[in-house]
């Protein structure tokens, strides 16, 4: 297949263009940096662009069998105006543009990332892919997100919209931005630890957009969460025990919003995710459960 890839050179893109690679698909990878962070492959394109502007980069969408949609801002900021417009336009300003440059009657299928925020602070009830979404900043935006996706099903493409948890995997992602304070004796749960902490293994993750790439039954929204559930306590003590260090110290629901604002609030709270439509649909996942996942990302 000839896949292209928005937000290709992120901590996801590069596994799942490194593993397209592998299995001998035709990669285009489209990134902001002016140069191509990724190992150079004689199927591998690099194209440099603002994907939230209509350019010659949208020249290349008809030519795919398949798009995979990962751009967009990371949510780990202060959440000032100015940054969540970029939050917000990063990732409904490329959809757009991305279902823009499709032509009529294509038979393409595009995989768009949207986020388990979708389901806004989800309490104790378990969040299927029939919930209904939260009223949330992230949830408000996740609702755009996947309606600029959808917009692409009018023109005859297989749309699946890819709700993640929190990606786990070596070299990057949210272990990498944990590890410190564990590993300095300072790590512990979030608030209470009571709110549900939806994951998923970066090679489940990648696993499950190859499963849906072929998979041309499938459609529609699927949560991309391992099945098993844990709450951020819970998290939080597996992943100390994995670095053979304490998790006993938890940072105060109060100074998370003191000092993160909006979206030190966001982290308190959760989703209980599960990941219905995929097991549903058959894909098996190599990291269901939690204490496996860590034990091969850091090595305990």
């Amino acid at each position: 297949m000839k896949i292209l890839i928005t937000g290709g050179t992120g901590f996801v893109g590069k596994a799942l263009t490194h593993r397209l690679l592998e299995l001998g698909h035709e990669v285009t990878v489209i990134g902001s940096s002016r140069s191509c962070r990724l190992a150079a492959h004689p199927q591998l394109t690099y194209i440099s662009a603002d994907t939230t502007r209509p350019g010659p980069w949208q020249q290349e969408v008809a030519k795919q069998d398949g798009l995979v949609n990962l751009a967009g801002r990371s949510v780990f900021n202060l959440w000032t105006p100015a940054y969540k417009e970029s939050i917000y336009n990063s990732r409904i300003l490329t959809t757009r543009n991305l279902v823009a440059a499709l032509p009529a009657n294509t038979e393409v299928v595009l995989l768009s990332t949207s986020a388990a925020g979708f389901y806004g602070d989800g309490g104790e009830t378990e969040k299927t892919e029939t919930s209904a979404s939260g009223n949330d900043f992230l949830a408000q935006v996740c609702r755009d997100w996947e309606a600029e996706a959808d917009k692409a099903t009018a023109k005859g493409a297989r749309v699946v919209l890819m709700r993640f948890g929190v990606v786990l995997g070596k070299g990057g992602g949210a272990i990498a931005t944990m590890k410190t304070p564990f590993q300095l004796g300072l790590g512990g749960p979030i608030g209470s630890g009571d709110q549900w902490f939806p994951w998923i293994h970066r090679d489940d993750l990648v696993g499950a957009i190859l499963f849906l790439l072929t998979a041309e039954e499938c459609r529609g929204p699927f949560n991309f969460s391992a099945p098993e559930s844990v709450r951020q306590k819970d998290f939080a003590r597996q992943l100390g025990a994995a670095l053979h260090r304490p998790a006993f110290l938890p940072t105060p629901a109060f100074v998370m919003r003191l000092i993160l604002g909006e979206f030190g609030r966001s982290l308190l709270q959760g989703q209980k995710v599960l990941p219905k439509a995929l097991t549903e649909s058959g894909y098996l996942f190599t990291y269901p459960e939690l204490q496996p996942a860590l034990k091969e990302i850091v090595g305990g």
